[in-house]
């Protein structure tokens, strides 16, 4: 599903280059659940969205679907990524005037991607949402806006989920909920890769790659 080859992200910082990603290779296979950890600073961010089609590489190639993402004009990548991949992050990205029920089907609403609601109700209720659906961001706890993220990803039916610290804000108990939810939708033909500090999220994992320095190193 995803083959990055030689991939190398270098940035300015003032006078000084800084390589993010140095020569990083690695295939995510169709089905799996990938964690790429290390300590911050690693290049973890950098590569999930150089993987994601967001941050262009200064060399090497990501191949995504069989398509060279960064080969293709901007439209047809858009459009890629907006139907089969989608992204969770550790912060929610909740739009505040907006219910629940708004924000978790903002993509339907906005045309960008039609929805399958009954399917999207279903989500909603084993996630335990049902009764918060006319509420505002700000008058949920920490694990329920992740349960509101989880459900709004969920809801356009992606093949691939990057996720960045998506467990990075939550307790134990929340974790093991947004965890939960994504071997769930493994087990169904979805494909995750995330980046995490979380050990809980080990023994979900069907490989376990270590960034250090821009490095990458595969330890399962």
């Amino acid at each position: 599903m995803i083959e990055v080859q030689q991939l190398t992200r270098k940035f300015r910082n003032g006078s000084r280059s800084v390589t993010a990603l140095d020569q990083v290779s690695l295939s995510v296979i169709e089905g799996s659940f990938t964690l790429i950890k290390g300590p911050s600073g690693s290049g973890k961010t950098s590569l999930l969205f150089s993987i994601g089609g967001m941050l262009r590489p200064t060399s090497g190639t990501v191949r995504a679907f069989g398509k060279d993402l960064y080969a293709l004009p901007a439209s047809s990548r858009r459009k890629l990524i907006a139907t089969r991949i989608a992204f969770v992050f550790q912060s929610y990205y909740l739009l505040p005037y907006l219910t629940v029920k708004e924000n978790i089907f903002v993509q339907n609403r906005l045309g960008f991607i039609s929805i399958d609601k009954d399917y999207v109700y279903k989500i909603i209720d084993l996630l335990g949402l049902t009764n918060r659906l006319r509420h505002k961001p700000a008058e949920l706890s920490v694990g329920e806006k992740q349960r509101v993220v989880l459900a709004r990803t969920l809801a356009v039916q992606p093949r691939l989920i990057l996720a960045d610290e998506p467990t990075g804000n939550l307790d134990t108990e929340n974790s093991g909920i947004v965890l939960d939810i994504f071997k769930i939708f493994q087990k169904e033909g979805g494909t995750l890769l995330m980046v995490t500090h979380d050990h809980q999220a080990d023994s979900h994992a069907s490989r376990i790659f270590h960034l250090n320095h821009g490095r990458l190193n595969i330890s399962l």
